[in-house]
């Protein structure tokens, strides 16, 4: 039900990346600005989720998130209604509220990590994250179908998120999730500079945050660069389609690989096909190059966000998740925001060459960080 709560969510996400940009490209008042809304969506995710995080301790996990859940309908309707009045900044508004739902959905595989034994949690994360595979496919299929179906174009795809928005509400009403004890609810654990203190903690996070940026850094600006290179729209949603495939197919044997191989081996695969991906797109501009680079980057992705998952499961404890994952996720939104607006003023101002030559120190920071927990690791205890 997790997973399928996963593809609702990510039917939503890759259908605004799909959209966003390029609506945001026909009513921004410049070029630069046309990744806004995307920068918007991850804004209103950034601001919440730490919030988000400690709503959910309180009134417990389902409740927190079909709560959370309604509010994407909210922001659906503010699109919808931007497009109509051709208002690029009540655009960014209503990006801005629909990334509130996000910043819940986001909590989705911890949920799956706190039910699971810990020898099976890697494995709970990977097929909960899973779901996005639906996601992949659905969300742009919708976009193709829906954005000229409503004058003026982009407005029925937005009204579309809503379905999609109850079907999830429907799925959470029917989950048991056990909640934290009275106790654990109102212990605080160890406060949040001691827990930062850790080096696999820092290393998630640093995975974590970095991975996302990258990806949506890449991602944000493919459609745009796509436009520019004189591919039609169908295309790129088809790039877009097969990139978020990518992200969430290989969940089901992620798992398993990082039980077999250990966490750090399976994150390095990740850093490394993240390096490939951008050798790739560098390469050329032609449609095939688009697809292998956004495809690859999806795998990097997947192995990496996981693996950093995985990491950061085992540095909290239960009455600490609350600050321990809002911190998490509030690293990875901002980095998200950095990104995605950034990629935008990159790639109308510089191409999408000059995208993917800044990605790369980035990844070198997640290779630099997991070489040096590596050997943390391999230290022996004082």
């Amino acid at each position: 039900m997790l997973a399928a709560c996963q593809a609702m969510l990510f039917t939503n996400n890759s259908t605004l990346i799909a959209i966003n940009g390029l609506a945001g490209l026909a009513l921004a008042p410049a070029p630069t600005l046309a990744t806004l809304p995307v920068t918007c969506w991850v804004v209103g995710g950034a601001i919440a989720t730490m919030q988000a995080s400690r709503y959910m301790k309180l009134v417990g996990r389902r409740a927190g998130l079909m709560r959370g859940a309604s509010i994407g309908i909210f922001g659906a309707l503010i699109c919808a209604a931007a497009v109509w009045q051709a208002s690029f900044w009540l655009l960014c508004f209503g990006a801005l509220v629909f990334g509130t739902f996000n910043a819940f959905g986001q909590y989705y595989r911890f949920v799956a990590a706190e039910v699971a034994s810990p020898d099976f949690r890697a494995t709970a994360v990977s097929l909960v994250l899973a779901g996005g595979l639906v996601g992949g496919i659905l969300g742009p299929t919708t976009s193709r179908v829906t954005v000229d179906l409503v004058e003026p174009r982009f407005a029925g795809a937005y009204l579309a998120l809503i379905f999609f928005v109850l079907v999830t509400i429907a799925i959470l009403s029917r989950i048991r999730i056990p909640d934290l004890s009275a106790a654990e609810q109102a212990a605080s654990g160890r406060s949040m500079a001691e827990i930062v203190r850790q080096p696999k903690y820092v290393v998630a996070v640093t995975a974590g945050a970095i991975s996302y940026g990258v990806m949506n850094f890449l991602m944000t600006s493919t459609p745009i660069a796509m436009r520019v290179c004189g591919h039609p729209y169908g295309e790129a949603a088809f790039v877009i389609s097969s990139h978020v495939v990518a992200m969430f197919a290989p969940s089901f044997v992620t798992g398993p690989l990082i039980k077999r191989f250990g966490v750090i081996q399976v994150m390095l695969a990740g850093a490394a096909l993240n390096i490939v991906s951008i050798a790739i797109a560098l390469s050329g501009v032609q449609v095939a190059n688009f697809w292998w680079s956004l495809v690859l980057l999806g795998v990097g992705w997947n192995f990496l966000y996981i693996g950093a998952t995985s990491l950061l499961t085992e540095t909290y404890r239960p009455e600490e998740r609350a600050k321990a994952q809002g911190f998490n996720e509030t690293a990875i939104f901002a980095m998200m925001a950095v990104s995605s607006f950034s990629s935008g003023m990159i790639v109308t101002n510089a191409g999408w060459e000059k995208v993917n030559y800044a990605a790369t120190p980035l990844i070198a920071v997640v290779i630099v960080a997991l070489a040096y927990l590596s050997i943390h690791k391999r230290r022996p205890a004082a």
